[in-house]
């Protein structure tokens, strides 16, 4: 179902899983998105970005806006991962 920016996204990274990245908010992208999103066979749309989705795309299936914040309770810290998977400060 993903089309265009969003399936190459998918190819790049296959381990992204059920969650649909956007990758930016170009004119392109946001109609590749939205064309992903309305072909996706899900009862809901929870969006996660920093910006409202539907103030820029048309969504054609039930959608919710959710709000996130990162505290942390243990170890590994989200920090230790990254540092990890991407190295050491400079």
């Amino acid at each position: 179902f993903a089309v265009n920016s969003i399936k190459a996204t998918y190819e790049k990274y296959p381990k992204t899983g059920p969650i649909l990245p956007a990758m930016g908010y170009g004119a392109a992208q946001t109609k590749d998105l939205e064309a992903t999103i309305n072909a996706s066979d899900v009862d809901m749309v929870i969006i996660g970005t920093p910006i409202d989705l539907t103030r820029i795309i048309q969504i054609n299936k039930p959608a919710q806006r959710v709000r996130y914040e990162l505290q942390e309770i243990g170890q590994p810290t989200l920090e230790d991962v990254l540092m990890k998977k991407f190295g050491k400060k400079k």
